[in-house]
């Protein structure tokens, strides 16, 4: 997905639905990860629908030993400007009091 498009979501949503919570969310690993969400009451109850960037991996080098018991590394090379997007749907369980992730197949089934 692109972020115009995740824009155009939004758009759609604060239209027609009641806001809950909305944000953003930097995690330094894995070369940096930008979380986009936005929390909202619609017609299967609560939801929440999280836009996540990060950076492509451009290169995977393992750095190991052929010692007996050493251990192996990966080291990774991530994009300065490049990234993959993706976006990831949750719907509100009660009786497990946390957020569960909706299979992408029934979502527009």
């Amino acid at each position: 997905m692109m972020p115009e498009k995740w824009e155009s979501i939004i758009g759609n949503i604060k239209d027609k639905f009641t806001i809950k919570d909305e944000g953003k969310l930097h995690l330094d690993e894995e070369g940096g990860i930008d979380i986009e969400f936005i929390e909202f009451e619609g017609p299967l109850g609560l939801m929440r629908l999280e836009f996540v960037s990060r950076p492509i991996v451009l290169d995977k080098k393992t750095i190991y030993s052929r010692r007996i018991g050493s251990e192996t590394k990966v080291d990774y090379v991530y994009s300065e400007n490049e990234k993959s997007h993706k976006l990831i749907v949750y719907k509100w369980d009660g009786d497990e009091n946390d957020w569960l992730e909706v299979d992408d197949k029934n979502l527009f089934a």
